[in-house]
């Protein structure tokens, strides 16, 4: 959330900080005069309580007189109904300062989080940036299939059961299929906590719509998630919510930042306005795994953070071997909550395109207001709000889908790449009829 801070320092940032991302910067207006008219209801309501101490005062000296005349009687008991007034007043000033907090906290949740000054400016994905590329895209003496085809023909993926047992974009992965995945998981939380010095956590797949809000998916978001109404617990989307909540309405103590965390979760996501060629296969789904990693740190660090986090994430790709290349987003791709993002983007020679695997972003202090999360700089120092980092590391299905496609064989076999064979115990995942 953006501080009201901000809009009454720089309004014009903030509006030309929306127009960048494609979004109504009216809505500046209506929250300034909200907060204007609220500050102009406190000054009447500070005002009606001071009149209305000084005639409590006067009440009180009026019946510590040791002999009150009927005139001082009739004194008290006219101040008696001109406080009744007052509080009946400051009562109504007290609700509707109440009521346009409520508003102005609506429309705040509305906003998405301004761009940083390099983030480039475009209307859609054709205006992102690539940085920088990796590896070669692999060639082949054959026409390399999709991943779709692939696990098919091996026996490991099986898309229409998955639509029986739960609907379209549904899958079931087995055999081989099944183990990959579970070796992929067991690798990277091994590479990133031993390495790259993140903290594993388990995390809760069930979680609160304050924590859900506090990530910045609720109230836009809402339609994208699948929730547990009698219960009013949503299904997480991603680790990153949880995560961003693990220290909610906190202050830090100095000297605890950096933190950084990584966790392995179900991710599920209705997909509402997905479509087209994404459908194939596995590369968008409703419910899939991922391993996130998750930085806390003060505002200073940020920018190097997320250099660090998309280093952490190159790692694990060359390592695989997968030729990639890390986008940076512009304005207009922006996810809500981010402030800057880059796309890691690996090469899927079968479906002839680049599939994104990671996205890498720092929300600046914005998810930090949201779900207040604070720091003490120094002892005695007044809290600031943290700045958070998120990124994949990686999202399985599309690694997987990017495995089979790149290490695919003219016999019909996938090699597995050689970080993954001690978690598989085979070098290679040959068709049914080999595995007998």
């Amino acid at each position: 959330m953006l501080g009201l801070d901000l809009l009454r320092r720089s309004p014009e940032q903030v509006r030309a900080g929306l127009r960048a991302r494609g979004e109504d910067e009216g809505v500046v207006d209506r929250i300034l005069a909200l907060d204007a008219r609220r500050r102009q209801v406190v000054t009447e309501r500070d005002r009606l309580r001071a009149q209305h101490h000084a005639i409590s005062r006067r009440i009180g000296e009026a019946r510590s007189r040791p002999s009150p005349s009927a005139t001082a009687t009739e004194e008290v008991a006219a101040l008696g109904e001109e406080a009744k007034a007052l509080s009946r007043q400051i009562a109504e000033r007290e609700e509707e300062v109440r009521r346009l907090e409520a508003d102005m906290r609506s429309l705040l949740l509305t906003l998405p989080n301004l761009p940083r000054p390099d983030v480039p400016e475009g209307k859609d994905p054709s205006g992102n940036r690539v940085v920088r590329t990796w590896g070669e895209p692999r060639s082949f003496p054959f026409t390399p299939l999709p991943h779709w085809e692939i696990g098919e023909r091996l026996g490991i993926l099986d898309t229409e059961r998955g639509a029986r047992l739960a609907g379209s974009r549904f899958y079931v992965l087995k055999g081989p299929g099944a183990l990959l995945q579970r070796a992929l998981i067991a690798w990277f939380l091994d590479v990133h906590t031993r390495e790259h010095g993140y903290t594993e956590v388990y995390l809760p797949y069930l979680v609160k719509g304050e924590v859900v809000e506090g990530t910045g998916l609720l109230p836009k978001f809402g339609d994208n998630l699948y929730r547990d109404a009698e219960e009013d617990l949503w299904l997480i989307p991603t680790a990153e919510v949880p995560l961003t909540n693990l220290f909610r309405d906190e202050i830090l103590p100095p000297g605890s930042l950096p933190m950084n965390f990584v966790a392995h979760t179900p991710c599920f996501r209705r997909e509402k306005a997905a479509g087209g060629r994404d459908v194939r296969g596995i590369k968008r789904v409703h419910q899939f795994e991922k391993v996130e990693c998750y930085k806390f740190c003060e505002p200073s660090a940020s920018d190097q953070e997320l250099e660090r986090l998309v280093a952490d994430v190159e790692d694990l790709l060359r390592r695989l071997g997968l030729a990639y290349r890390v986008v940076l987003l512009c304005t207009g791709d922006l996810g809500f909550q981010a402030a800057k993002t880059y796309d890691l983007e690996v090469w899927a020679p079968g479906a002839g395109e680049w599939v994104e695997v990671s996205s890498c972003s720092t929300c600046t202090d914005f998810q930090a207001r949201r779900a207040n999360i604070r720091y003490r700089p120094a002892e005695g120092a007044r809290p600031e709000y943290v700045h958070t980092l998120n990124g994949s590391g990686l999202a399985l299905p599309r690694t997987i889908a990017a495995l089979l496609e790149n290490y695919q064989q003219a016999d019909g076999s996938v090699v597995i790449p050689e970080p993954l064979r001690p978690y598989m115990g085979v070098d290679r995942i040959t068709p049914p009829r080999e595995r007998r």
